[in-house]
C-alpha cells in the first residue's frame, strides 16, 4: 500500500510495511554525535612520567625458619627454644630493617594449637611477614 499507487484497491487490512523514517533520525543524530566527538577522543595530554627499570631488585631480606615439630618443640634456625623465649625473638626481630620474613615449617601431624600460638606472639610482636613452608612431594 503505497502512497502514489496506480492500484486502485480500498482494502482496510493492516499496514505492513515498516516506516523507516524513525530510523534514519535516529541513525542521523548518532552520526552527527560521533562526528562531533572523534575529535575530542584524539586529544592527548602529554605527562612526563618518570622512567621505571625492569632490573628485579636481588635484595633479599634475611629470614627466620622456625619449626613447630608434632610433639609442640620448637626450633629458630635450627636451635631449639622454648615457647616462653619466643616473644623477646620476635619483638626483636621485628625492630630489623628490613624486616625479616618468619618461615614456618610444621609438621604434618602438629596440633594446629601449637601454630597458633606462634603465629599470634609473632603478630602482637610487630612481625608483619608470615608465611608457611610447605613440601609439595609430602602428601602422599
Amino acid at each position: 500500500m503505497a502512497l502514489g499507487s496506480l492500484h486502485d484497491k480500498s482494502s482496510s487490512g493492516p499496514v505492513t510495511e515498516i516506516n523507516v523514517v524513525p530510523l534514519v533520525d535516529v541513525m542521523l543524530v548518532l552520526l552527527v554525535i560521533f562526528i562531533i566527538t572523534a575529535p575530542l577522543l584524539t586529544h592527548s595530554i602529554k605527562i612526563d612520567l618518570p622512567k621505571a627499570s625492569n632490573t628485579p631488585n636481588l635484595s633479599q631480606a634475611e629470614h627466620i625458619e622456625l619449626a613447630v615439630k608434632e610433639d609442640g618443640a620448637l626450633f629458630w634456625n635450627g636451635e631449639e627454644v622454648e615457647m616462653d623465649s619466643l616473644s623477646p625473638r620476635f619483638t626483636t626481630a621485628a625492630t630489623i630493617q628490613p624486616q625479616p620474613e618468619l618461615h614456618i615449617h610444621a609438621d604434618r601431624l602438629t596440633h594446629y594449637e601449637n601454630v597458633a600460638k606462634v603465629m599470634a606472639m609473632a603478630g602482637k610482636a610487630g612481625m608483619t611477614r608470615i608465611g608457611f613452608v610447605t613440601d609439595p612431594h609430602d602428601g602422599q
